[in-house]
């Protein structure tokens, strides 16, 4: 008999029309395409460089930049929690607004201050991404996560995608100048705002939003609760409560890898990419913004990110035994990429290393994801990769205050860049030697687990002839 949709066991208050569903889908993908298309994005450190603004690179290294980290660590907890207590739609509005306070800024700034705070904004609409994610989740039943997931997935890659080669086109093409580019995105945002306030909003969220007469959650049986009724006691003791499963889950092997190769590489990882422009810019400086390619870099790496995740799904392996030596062996090759990216002095190479070292990231995304999220509930799983995000941010942030920030060591960007690369062949180090523990530990377990096989025949014989050739011998 054929299966049966899991929509047709649900009340029909909670099942969505086939028509409205694909409406949802449809406005959603389109929506996730039409707010990633910002085309000035890929171009906004030679902006802030060239004679438009005329920062010097000192500030933009040492001043600017590092305000983005600061600002990240201080929102991205209220927004966390704001995003499930508003349900999705208000921090999305927020996401919007904050877009359009940086491009304003970009185009009317022209101060420091006006820059950081502009990078204060960035950092809100990143820690806002999570709205986004969620909210797909809230509109949609269970049987329908996971091709809500690749849609919308797609249609945000494919707007990434469509941005950068579209502010590539304009720049090498049309001779559009930078403020003309950041004047373009200022209408797109505009645009997405408006597509924002036409979004539903959800009547339930993960947390804090539960129907009445739900399926209990990992919260509600924390608070002892049966569905809607627990809400109360778990806001003011359960959160404490998860955090303490959370640190139970630790001793999981493979959760705590992947947890700290998500907390320590994703670190890194958009430590490189703030500062990589500046990197560029310093190796290849040019007055011509026809001949800045980093629209299509972005559109490449873009590209080879997408292909990356989708090869990493069809990756068959025993994750328990080679794991540590993926990640090892992945690491290597970024620590490699890095020294490449910051002693060539040709700026196509450096783009190649680049676009590899993005492409070698967005491959263990999945499987980090994956490996997470297998063995939890859909709550712990939501603040495991909160937790996580949150000790990266914390991370990054130190190293920030120590090589970037003008009040620590004010590193220009090559003198980082070989601090970025001493860190990642750190961490290489690290997982290969854990891979090579892991591998004597298995083969000692498996020396041990194998019985001793039975001897031939001929071997008996041999043995016997032998203990009594022995035995004679000792007795003359």
């Amino acid at each position: 008999m054929p299966e049966k949709d899991d929509d047709a066991k649900k009340p029909a208050s909670e099942t969505v029309p086939d028509q409205r569903w694909k409406l949802q889908v449809f406005y959603l993908c389109f929506y996730g395409f039409m707010t990633q298309i910002r085309p000035g994005e890929s171009f906004i450190t030679p902006y802030l460089l060239g004679a438009d603004k005329n920062f010097t690179q000192v500030e933009v290294t040492n001043v600017i930049t590092p305000v983005m980290t600061y600002s990240y660590m201080a929102v991205l907890v209220p927004i966390f929690l704001l995003t499930d207590y508003l349900r999705y739609k208000p921090v999305l509005v927020l996401q919007s607004l904050s877009h359009i306070s940086i491009w304003l800024l970009l185009v009317l700034g022209t101060s420091v201050l006006a820059m950081q705070l502009m990078e204060f904004f960035y950092s809100v609409t990143m820690a806002a991404r999570i709205a986004y994610s969620s909210y797909i989740f809230s509109l949609v039943t269970p049987s329908r996560y996971q091709r809500m997931a690749s849609y919308s997935r797609s249609a945000v890659l494919l707007g990434v995608f469509t941005s950068s080669v579209l502010g590539q086109l304009c720049v090498t093409l049309g001779g559009v100048s930078f403020l003309t580019l950041n004047y373009i995105s200022l209408g797109f945002v505009s645009f997405g705002l408006i597509l924002t306030l036409f979004l539903e909003r959800p009547r339930r969220s993960l947390f804090f939003n539960r129907p009445e007469g739900a399926a209990p959650t990992e919260l509600d049986k924390m608070a002892g609760g049966d569905g809607g009724g627990g809400t109360r006691g778990w806001r003011e003791a359960v959160l404490c409560r998860m955090l303490r499963e959370v640190g139970a889950l630790a001793e999981q092997p493979q959760l705590r890898l992947w947890s700290l190769w998500w907390v320590f590489n994703s670190a890194g990882y958009y430590l490189m990419l703030y500062y990589v422009q500046i990197l560029w810019n310093e190796i290849y400086p040019t007055t011509d913004n026809r001949r800045v390619y980093n629209g299509g870099v972005d559109a490449a790496s873009t590209l080879l990110g997408a292909g990356a995740s989708l090869a990493a799904g069809y990756v068959k392996i025993r994750w328990r035994l080679w794991s540590e030596l993926v990640i090892g062996v992945v690491t290597a090759f970024q620590a490699g990429l890095l020294l490449l990216m910051n002693t060539t002095s040709n700026i196509w190479l450096c783009y190649a290393a680049y676009v590899l070292f993005r492409g070698s990231y967005q491959f263990l995304v999945p499987l980090a994801i994956f490996q997470i999220a297998t063995s939890l509930s859909k709550e712990l799983c939501a603040l495991v990769f909160g937790v996580n995000t949150f000790f990266a941010t914390v991370l990054k942030t130190i190293i920030t205050i120590i090589v970037a920030d003008k009040r620590g060591l004010g590193l220009s960007v090559h003198p980082q860049f070989y601090v970025y690369f001493g860190y990642f062949t750190l961490l290489a180090v690290v997982y290969l030697v854990a891979a090579v523990c892991v591998g004597i530990r298995h083969s000692r377990h498996k020396q041990l687990a194998e019985p001793a096989l039975p001897k031939e025949p001929c071997q008996l014989l041999t043995e016997v002839a032998a203990q009594e050739k022995s035995l004679k011998a000792g007795a003359v």
